[in-house]
């Protein structure tokens, strides 16, 4: 099949299309991205890149149009704004001569946030009737009002409209979460079109070298938070829980990368003498990931109390899970519910840090193979429901309904 994904995040950014898109070159479609000039999450152009650098490119038998955008910057609100309607502009402009030069058998848009990102999707679909598959990462306008801070009743029935248009116009919308399928239908009579899709871990940790040359780390008991440090993950009530406990001196809290909220994070080891206690190392390549979980002892995944991030599992979820490590998990909803069916660690009341702190304590003092029994649950669950190439299959079989 010819595909086009249309995206505004693809490699060297690290995001969920690369694995998409480089799988299915390798079973032998004809894979082309409509993307960005790549900028997260730091929000400046990478270097070689630009306006007259690497434009079009030709990645693991990939070939990537990229479109000019506006950097987000440092992520403020007027300027995130830019940011996701010059992408949805100037990839419009592409797709527009695309369909004339060009002609795909299905278009996938890969969709964390922005939505925007389908306008250029619809925009062929308009003009050559190819049918769009909405891999829906993020609830909107839910996610505009949880983690944009959006309250305009004008603003959010705007992006609700274009929401449900987009649903309208789509062939399928695959679903990373089964949580979503309430949100969507209340939006609209779309139970046909909704397909399960969810994330995997494969290529961003199983395969990933565990020889990857890292900080060493304190001795103890490592509870260690990976990803991003922002608004939605917590960080305020894993402090909490980390000061509450922090006379037990084998206890040790790492935190592995970076975000908004990583000033806070500072101010609070500083303000509350927690140097001995919580140790931030900073952002690391994907590579590193497998070398950082090997020396943890739990890992740690947290989403605050919110009904759009009920609805959420966590990526990183999977990729504990694939790494065969146990997981204490502070979220509520469908994440709550995949540790616990997966018998893979323990959940705690999203914002609870005072059970988060117990946990610790009660999983800092069970035996080692109590805690690898834990993490071998997870794993099995992980080969069983979350690999690369079974959800890839799944893929195939989805977009073949269509082609015949």
């Amino acid at each position: 099949m010819k595909i086009l994904i249309v995206t505004q995040y693809f490699y060297p950014e690290n995001f969920k299309s690369n694995d998409l898109a480089f799988e299915l070159q390798r079973r032998g479609h004809e894979v082309t991205v409509l993307t960005g000039l790549p900028n997260y999450p730091e929000g400046e152009i990478y270097e070689g890149y630009g306006v007259f650098k690497n434009r079009r490119q030709t990645v693991n038998g990939v070939k990537v149009i990229r479109s000019l955008l506006l950097p987000r910057g440092k992520g403020g609100g007027t300027r995130l704004f830019l940011n996701y309607f010059s992408f949805a502009f100037f990839a419009s402009v592409k797709a527009f001569f695309l369909s004339f030069s060009k002609r795909y058998d299905a278009v996938i848009v890969h969709e964390p946030s922005p939505v925007t990102q389908y306008y250029p999707a619809l925009l062929l679909n308009k003009l050559r009737g190819t049918p769009v598959y909405f891999w829906v990462l993020d609830l909107w306008p839910e996610s505009l009002q949880t983690a944009g801070g959006i309250r305009s009743r004008f603003v959010l029935d705007v992006f609700r409209k274009m929401v449900v248009s987009f649903y309208n116009n789509a062939e399928k919308i695959l679903i990373s979460s089964k949580g979503f399928r309430k949100s969507i239908l209340e939006k609209g009579n779309f139970d046909s079109k909704i397909e399960y899709f969810p994330n995997w871990a494969e290529d961003a940790v199983a395969e990933c070298s565990a020889e990857f040359l890292i900080p060493t780390l304190p001795e103890g008991f490592k509870v260690m938070f990976a990803g991003n440090v922002g608004e939605a993950q917590d960080l305020e009530n894993i402090l909490k829980a980390a000061q509450e406990i922090k006379g037990y001196d084998n206890i040790k809290w790492i935190i592995v990368g970076d975000g908004r909220k990583m000033h806070y994070v500072r101010d609070f080891i500083d303000s509350h003498k927690l140097h001995g206690t919580v140790f931030t190392l900073g952002r690391y390549p994907l590579e590193a990931m497998a070398a950082f979980f090997r020396e943890a002892d739990v890992m740690l995944v947290s989403l605050k109390d919110d009904p759009i991030f009920n609805l959420t599992v966590p990526a990183k979820v999977q990729a504990y899970m694939s790494a065969a490590k146990p997981i204490v998990a502070m979220i509520n909803g469908e994440g709550a519910e995949l540790v616990q069916e997966s018998k893979c660690g323990y959940t705690v009341p999203a914002g609870d840090f005072r059970t988060l702190a117990q946990t610790i304590l009660q999983l800092s003092a069970m035996p080692s193979s109590e805690l690898e029994a834990l993490g071998t649950n997870g794993r099995n669950f992980y080969l069983r429901n979350f690999r690369l190439q079974q959800c890839i299959t799944n893929l195939e079989s989805i977009l073949s309904k269509k082609a015949v």
